[in-house]
């Protein structure tokens, strides 16, 4: 880390990834985590209240009131994030913690570390759980060319055309084509997957990645005609290749 004398040395920008769900952080985690916890006050996080508790499951010993939170969520004004980073130009590190995985991806991070480059602050990566990378690792699908679609939209209409599209893609290129969908909405979107896609199409679900009941499978949509899954509020990752 940075010496923390003010006007002196510009903090860094440390990206820390957090775990996938209730396990213990340094069972999927490396101890550099840990390191930088333990080192860090400033951090920038959706929920306080989550960030103090991964925090205090790393570093039983830090002192809680001396931790500083800036909120990082869907009600945050651009504006306001640049004043964030304040704590870099003062000399002290700033930590940039994601509700699951990694920080930045499919994260609202982004912004964060994009105003990052701009201050000329300097960003350091930490190793942690990606749930993308993960599944498509586990998947068997083409990890030579993938991409990452986000959320899938909510209306029938436009999702059974997105489902079509990433097929289409998918049988034109061999690009293995990901996405992901609000828990509680998994099984609706399992169902819909199986009524649009072709027999033959490749599709994995990847659940409750790095946890007790996690649960990867790949097989073709008409071998999952055949199967019930349950992922109702299962933290999952869907991936297809045609």
């Amino acid at each position: 880390m940075e010496s923390n004398k003010p006007g002196l040395v510009t903090g860094k920008l440390y990206l820390i990834p957090t775990t996938l769900g209730d396990s213990a952080p340094l069972e999927v985690l490396p101890i550099s985590i840990k390191r930088a916890i333990e080192n860090i006050d400033y951090y920038i996080a959706e929920n306080e209240k989550t960030a103090r508790r991964f925090i205090k499951k790393l570093s039983t010993n830090k002192p809680q009131g001396d931790l500083h939170f800036e909120a990082l969520n869907k009600f945050t004004e651009l504006s306001e994030i640049p004043s964030y980073l304040n704590p870099c130009i003062s000399g002290n590190d700033v930590g940039l913690l994601s509700e699951a995985g990694c920080p930045a991806i499919a994260d609202p991070g982004a912004n964060v570390v994009r105003i990052a480059h701009d201050k000329k602050i300097q960003v350091v990566p930490l190793v942690g759980p990606s749930s993308i990378l993960l599944a498509m690792m586990a998947s068997g699908m083409n990890g030579q060319n993938f991409a990452f679609n986000g959320y899938l939209p909510i209306d029938n209409v436009e999702r059974r055309k997105i489902i079509k599209k990433f097929e289409r893609l998918s049988r034109e290129t061999g690009q293995s084509q990901i996405f992901i969908e609000t828990p509680y909405r998994n099984d609706k979107l399992l169902a819909e997957l199986i009524k649009v896609l072709q027999p033959s199409t490749g599709l994995c679900i990847a659940a409750d990645i790095s946890l007790q009941t996690e649960t990867i499978y790949t097989k073709s949509v008409q071998e999952w005609k055949k199967v019930n899954l349950d992922l109702h509020k299962r933290p999952s990752i869907f991936i297809i290749q045609a």
